[in-house]
C-alpha cells in the first residue's frame, strides 16, 4: 500500500498519544483501499495521483535508472524537483517507495543528502531494498539517501532538526494530512532561512462538504482531502508566509462514474507550488529593483522559470517586485542573479497593469 496515504491520515499521534475514533476509521479504510483495492498506480480511478507535469529532460534521464518496482508503487500528481540542488540537503515528505528520493539523490550529488519520511513499513522496505541498486547506478561510494519512519505532522520525532533542511519537497501527500496547519508549521520549522518548499498536490476550486471528506474512495484517490486554494493561502498567511508561486496547474479528470457522481460538482487541480522561508510582504510592492539572470544554473542555461509568469532570460534586465527580489537575493538562487536596487525607496504597489505584468507576482 502507499505509505503516503496511511501516514497522512494520522494527526500528531506522538503528541496526542491517541487517535480519535474518526481518525482510526479513516486510517483503516485507507489501509484497505491501498492494500486490497490498489495494487499499483494503474488501478487508480482518477488522474489525481498520477504525475501530469511536464517532466524536465534531466529528470527523465534519471528515471531510466530507477528500479521498476519503485516506479510501479509510486503515487504522485506532479514533478516537484526544483533546480540547483547540488550539495544540498533535501527532505521528501511521504517518500513512499522512494522514486523522488532516488531522483534527488542523483541531483544533489555525492556531497548532498536526501531524507525520505514515511510511516508505512511495507513502503519503507521497498525503498530501503533498492538503495544499493541506485547507488551503484549513480556511481556513489556510499549512500546519500536515508529513509526514516515518521509522520509529516511531527518531523521532530523523526529526528529532523530545526533549520536543517535546504529544500522540502512533497508529491501528492499534503492533501491527505488531517492536520495541515501542523504539517506546514513543521515544514517551516525544519527549513533553513531562505530554504524552499516545492511541492505538487491536489487542490480544489471550492470547499469540500464534510460528508464527502470521510468517503474512503474519494480520500484514497487524493480528492476529499484537497485544500481549497484560498484556504491554502490563508493557512500560509497564518503561519507568517503570505506568498507562494504557482509553476503549473492542470485540471484533474474524473473519469470514473462513481467518483464523478459523488464529487463531480467540484473542480480539482494538480498544482505545483513553491514558496520560501522568507519575510514576505502580502502584496507586490515596488522598490524600483531590476533583476538579471546570469544563465549559470546547470538545468537552465538559457532561461530560469521562477513561476508561471516569471521567466528570466539570460542577460535580460527585468523589473521585479520586492518579494521576487528577495527570492533572487536571499535563497540558493542568489549566486545566479544580479539585482540592482534595494528597499530604501518605495514607489507603491508593483504595477501589474501592463505586460510588464508578466513579471508581477
Amino acid at each position: 500500500m502507499d505509505s503516503k496515504i496511511e501516514k497522512c491520515c494520522v494527526k500528531d499521534q506522538t503528541k496526542t498519544g491517541k487517535q480519535t475514533r474518526d481518525e482510526q476509521k479513516a486510517i483503516e479504510s485507507v489501509k484497505d483501499y491501498y492494500s486490497n483495492v490498489l495494487k499499483t498506480n494503474k488501478d487508480l480511478k482518477t488522474s489525481a495521483c498520477c504525475a501530469k507535469d511536464s517532466i524536465p529532460e534531466n529528470v527523465k534521464e534519471i528515471m531510466k535508472d530507477i528500479h521498476p518496482e519503485v516506479l510501479s508503487k509510486f503515487y504522485g500528481c506532479g514533478s516537484p524537483v526544483p533546480p540547483a540542488l547540488k550539495g544540498k540537503t533535501v527532505l521528501d515528505l511521504g517518500s513512499g517507495s522512494g522514486r523522488d528520493c532516488f531522483i534527488l539523490s542523483k541531483l544533489v550529488g555525492p556531497e548532498g543528502k536526501v531524507i525520505g519520511i514515511d510511516m508505512t513499513d511495507e513502503q519503507l522496505e521497498v525503498a530501503n531494498n533498492h538503495i544499493s541498486y541506485h547507488m551503484d547506478r549513480f556511481g556513489y561510494d556510499k549512500p546519500n539517501v536515508i529513509f526514516k519512519k515518521g509522520y509529516i505532522e511531527d518531523l521532530q520525532a523523526a529526528g529532523i532538526e530545526s533549520e536543517s533542511i535546504d529544500v522540502v519537497i512533497s508529491n501528492c501527500v499534503l492533501n491527505l494530512s488531517t492536520n495541515k496547519k501542523k504539517a506546514f508549521s513543521e515544514i517551516f520549522r525544519v527549513l533553513k532561512t531562505g530554504g524552499e518548499l516545492y511541492f505538487s498536490d491536489v487542490f480544489s476550486g471550492s470547499r469540500i462538504p464534510e460528508a464527502l471528506v470521510k468517503d474512503p474512495v474519494l480520500f484514497g484517490e487524493c480528492l476529499s482531502g484537497a485544500l481549497y486554494i484560498e484556504d491554502f493561502r490563508r493557512l500560509l498567511t497564518s503561519l507568517g508566509y503570505p506568498e507562494y508561486r504557482i509553476l503549473s496547474k492542470q485540471k484533474i479528470d474524473l473519469n470514473d462514474s462513481e467518483v464523478k457522481q459523488k464529487v463531480g460538482m467540484i473542480d480539482f487541480y494538480s498544482i505545483t507550488v513553491r514558496t520560501f522561508k522568507l519575510p514576505f510582504e502580502d502584496r507586490c510592492e515596488n522598490y524600483g529593483q531590476v533583476a538579471t539572470y546570469k544563465g549559470t544554473i546547470e538545468e537552465a542555461p538559457v532561461s530560469f522559470v521562477l513561476d508561471d509568469h516569471h521567466v528570466f532570460k539570460i542577460d535580460e534586465s527585468i523589473p521585479v517586485c520586492g518579494n521576487t527580489s528577495m527570492i533572487l537575493q536571499k535563497t540558493r538562487y542568489a549566486e545566479h542573479f544580479d539585482v540592482i536596487g534595494d528597499t530604501t525607496l518605495h514607489y507603491g504597489l508593483f504595477d501589474c497593469s501592463s505586460k510588464s505584468d508578466s513579471n508581477c507576482c
